[in-house]
């Protein structure tokens, strides 16, 4: 009997080492469904397109613990879906050995229409943005060569990638374009905002959230502008250095310039509900928090503060009353997309 099951898995194992190398496929292009109310994206797809077989790959390895050195931490463990991918919790991101880093976790959406990634623009492709954390010591420690060796080692991968890429084999190119793939359909853009916007069936703000949107586009919109609630640039808000990471420099770790100290990305506020703790260090719990900042809490922290929030007086800040926040609040709500927030395309199971 012993034998006779080793040569059925002897047979099974052979089978699939030569359909994985001696079957010709064409991946299946699909294509990338854009919200009416959205900009064109900036990924090019030309270089990259999407495919049934790329995306799947792509979700697969997002979710692969593998791609880290011990095995465990993958993209899906900082970036859980049910807060728009953002690490759930945890003031600042955390990987392997129970090493912490120094900045919170940002969302993974809309991804297409951005052209520079991270806190502070270290990543210029979209292709080359999970370098940084499969790289870092304090999240996935490995580097791309290892990681490469990995998955070729696995004959489900060998087939995945020659689905995806009509050859077999794992490379550097292959591994990040497949992730990108993945990260380009992740697009949030059906919250109850846009179905207003679009004028979708008989969807209406509330009295109240008709208020928040009016201040919103009063107070906040010069910089969380557009489809995407955010104009992409880097800006000092006047948060108070965080003396826990003498380190952080914001842009200036990037550009070299003294100008670029403590300034950080501007934030999408899409799902902005979902995406707690705020702010780069995650210092902020709530939102009531983060618009008590903005009226009581800006300082001089060591950078240029951006005049956009500096008052005729000098003084810093945004004047709201506590009846402003609450209707602000109520329509940064209306940010929020379940449908991409349970959308089993992006889920790991």
């Amino acid at each position: 009997m012993k034998k006779l099951i080793s040569i059925i898995l002897g047979f099974i194992l052979l089978h699939a080492c030569h359909t994985e190398e001696n079957y010709t496929i064409v991946p299946t292009v699909i294509p990338l469904q854009i919200p009416n109310n959205f900009p064109e994206i900036e990924y090019n797809l030309e270089n990259n397109p999407l495919t049934e077989e790329g995306v799947a790959l792509g979700k697969k390895l997002f979710y692969e613990g593998r791609l880290a050195s011990d095995g465990i931490i993958s993209c899906g463990f900082c970036h859980e879906q049910a807060s728009a991918f953002t690490h759930h919790g945890h003031t600042i991101s955390h990987g392997i050995d129970g090493n912490f880093g120094f900045r919170n976790a940002q969302p993974i959406q809309n991804l297409a229409f951005f052209s520079e990634f991270t806190w502070d623009g270290a990543a210029i492709h979209l292709d080359l943005q999970p370098i940084i954390p499969i790289t870092s010591d304090f999240e996935m420690g490995e580097t791309i060569p290892s990681v490469i060796q990995k998955l070729n080692s696995y004959p489900e991968y060998r087939i995945l990638f020659k689905n995806a890429f009509e050859d077999a084999e794992a490379t550097p190119e292959r591994l990040l374009k497949a992730l990108s793939q993945f990260m380009v359909t992740m697009i949030s853009g059906n919250a109850k905002y846009d179905k207003v916007i679009r004028k979708e069936g008989n969807v209406n703000f509330t009295n109240l959230e008709n208020k928040g949107f009016v201040i919103f586009k009063n107070k906040c919109a010069s910089c969380h502008s557009g489809a995407l609630f955010t104009d992409k640039s880097y800006r000092n808000n006047g948060i108070p250095f965080n003396k826990k990471f003498p380190e952080e420099e914001g842009r200036k770790r990037v550009s070299g310039f003294e100008d670029d100290f403590y300034k950080f990305r501007v934030p999408s506020l899409r799902n902005t509900e979902m995406t707690f703790p705020y702010m780069h260090d995650g210092r902020f719990g709530t939102l009531e928090d983060v618009l008590d900042f903005y009226t009581d809490g800006m300082s001089e922290n060591g950078g240029k503060i951006d005049p956009l929030l500096t008052k005729q007086d000098g003084s810093l800040g945004i004047d709201l009353s506590q009846e402003d926040k609450i209707a602000l609040i109520a329509f940064l709500k209306t940010l929020t997309d379940n449908t991409f927030l349970n959308d089993k395309r992006f889920a790991e199971f």
